[in-house]
Formats: structure tokens, C-alpha cells, sequence
């Protein structure tokens, strides 16, 4: 089976759900980078995660979910645009050491150690008009009753307080499958129910319960369509076409000058004279970027040329 995300409706209630499955797409992310179990697990499952909240985007762009704190790990990044193409990396700190990792850390002891972590989830249009800023909302690692202790757990808490919309996640994942599955409560009538009829006050809570069945094991050994004959065979469901997902990293060669042009030549040329070369590479992707210094001139020529500019005699080539 393809990777796919599912939406559905239950037509009774002003819920919705989602189920997606990751493979080849989450292949694409191990390939690249090695990361130890626990933090492939947690990686996987914001993974699965981004892709179920991104499917529900109004708007053309990217959703961005970070968790960072102090503890071994500093940052979790996953992102995923509309079309549901997705990337990821971890961010280790100075003293990260992979042998001292447990099988069983939990995900306070992995990235919020002092109980200061945060989860930052920002919204960024494609088209943002002039002086627009991407909506951001930040929520803490530790709820009322302390530290949270899983990813499902922090992303409920996070749309609780930064959407009020009720939410519930199952997520998880190995060294083959990302997977998850979303239920959401809609405030009123949801205005998308296709077929309304009846409507039936316990859905929620009898979805959600039903929900709460799903163990680990179930979630990544068996097919979505599986899972959700086994939960929902008795609800009246109103599924819609599945969308595949896919892996794709955005750096490029351009991008990368654009940044060194940034940094500045004095800054680039400093890098040059200590190494001989500037070497860049994507943490999404892996992807190596060399810039010797026949590149870095010509790179700084476009850049004057472009601005109508006359380069320097010491810097033609």
C-alpha cells in the first residue's frame, strides 16, 4: 500500500478523523540520518503527527512543528506543506552521547530534562501579503498535572489551548512505519456533515473510546483500512479520497548561495582562507553543498551585477 492519509466524517456528529500511514516516506528520512531508537520513535510519530494536522490546512503552505529543549536532544523539527510533502530532523546537544540512551526514555528525559521545554507549531502561507507574519502558537512540555509524557499528549494539550477544538491522537512508530490516527470534535454542527440526520450526542465520547482501544502493536502491524473496520464497522462514515504523502526536501545549491550572500563577503572569504572551502549540509536531507573560491567570487559578482554594481578588478575572473 502507498502512503497515504484518510479523511473521514461520522455523519451522526460533528467529528472528523484521519488515519495516515508512512513508509516509503519515513524511509526517506532514516536513509539519511541515523538516528538512535528512542529518538526515532518520537521523530516518527511528529512526523505522522504534521501530516494529520497539515491535511486540514485552509490555505497553500507549510505547517512547522518544533519541540525543543535541554535535555539530550535540543530540537525536533518536522515539516509539511499542503500537498503533504513532508521533511525532518533531530538536533542533538554538545554532550549528546547515543550509548547513554536508554530503550526506555520517555520523552521528558529526552528533550525536557528541566521541565522548560516547548512545542511551537507555525503556519506559514506561500502567499503572504505584504508585512503578513506566519501564525505561530507556543504551548509548554508540562501540563497542569506536569510533564507530558508523550507526543499525542503535547499536541492535544497544544490544540486544546492554541485551536479549542477537542482532540485526541494516536500515534506511533519504528525502524519501517510512522502512523497515526487523528479524532477531532468540530464546534457547532461542523458545517462539512454530509448527511447530518440524527444527530448523536455520545459520538464523540463513543469514537474517542473506541479510540482508546488501539494499542501500538495494532497500529503499526496492520493496514489502515484494517484498523478502521476493527473500530468504527458500527458508525455510519463518510470517507473521502485518500491523498498520498511523499518525502521532499527544499534546499537547493540556490538557496544555499542566496544564504552565504547574507552572511556577507568578509564573513564567507574569512571561512574560505580558514578552511579552503565552505561546506553546507541540509540537516533535513543530508545534501552537501561545496562552495571553493572560484564559487564564491562568482557568487558575489552575480550578486553586485544583479544590484547594478561593478565588481571590484580583484574579484573578476
Amino acid at each position: 500500500m502507498s502512503d497515504q492519509l484518510q479523511k473521514f466524517m461520522f455523519s451522526t456528529a460533528p467529528v472528523r478523523g484521519e488515519i495516515v500511514s508512512l513508509h516509503n516516506t519515513w524511509q526517506e528520512v532514516l536513509t539519511r540520518r541515523d538516528y538512535p531508537a528512542p529518538v526515532r520513535t518520537v521523530l516518527g510519530e511528529m512526523m505522522a503527527a504534521c501530516a494529520l494536522l497539515s491535511a486540514n490546512l485552509k490555505f497553500d503552505g507549510t505547517l512547522i512543528m518544533q519541540i525543543y529543549g535541554d535535555g539530550p536532544v535540543k530540537m525536533l523539527v518536522v515539516q509539511c506543506n499542503s500537498n503533504l510533502a513532508l521533511r525532518a530532523t533531530a538536533k542533538f546537544s554538545a554532550q549528546f552521547s547515543a550509548d547513554a540512551l536508554g530503550e526506555n526514555v520517555t520523552l521528558p528525559e529526552l528533550i525536557n530534562a528541566s521541565g522548560h521545554g516547548r512545542c511551537v507549531i507555525t503556519l506559514d502561507p506561500s502567499n503572504k501579503q505584504p508585512g503578513q507574519q506566519p501564525y505561530q502558537g507556543i504551548v509548554p512540555l508540562s501540563g497542569e498535572d506536569g510533564p507530558l509524557e508523550s507526543i499525542a499528549q503535547v499536541l492535544e494539550h497544544y490544540m486544546h489551548h492554541s485551536e479549542q477544538l477537542d482532540t485526541r491522537l494516536w500515534l506511533a512508530a519504528n525502524s519501517d512505519r510512522a502512523v497515526g490516527m487523528l479524532l477531532q470534535k468540530l464546534p457547532g454542527d461542523g458545517g462539512i456533515v454530509p448527511h447530518p440526520g440524527e444527530l448523536d450526542a455520545d459520538t464523540w465520547d463513543r469514537v474517542c473510546t473506541l479510540g482508546g482501544t488501539l494499542s501500538q502493536d495494532e497500529l503499526l502491524g496492520e493496514e489502515p483500512a484494517t484498523l478502521f473496520r476493527r473500530l468504527f464497522w458500527q458508525e455510519n462514515v463518510y470517507h473521502f479520497e485518500p491523498t498520498n504523502t511523499r518525502f521532499e526536501c527544499t534546499c537547493s545549491r540556490e538557496k544555499v548561495g542566496g544564504m552565504l550572500k547574507m552572511l556577507g563577503r568578509e564573513e564567507v572569504d574569512s571561512v574560505i582562507e580558514e578552511r579552503g572551502h565552505v561546506e553546507i549540509h541540509c540537516e533535513f536531507c543530508n545534501q552537501r553543498y561545496e562552495f571553493d573560491p572560484v564559487d564564491v567570487a562568482q557568487l558575489f559578482v552575480a550578486s553586485a551585477l544583479s544590484e547594478g554594481v561593478a565588481p571590484a578588478a580583484g574579484q573578476r575572473h
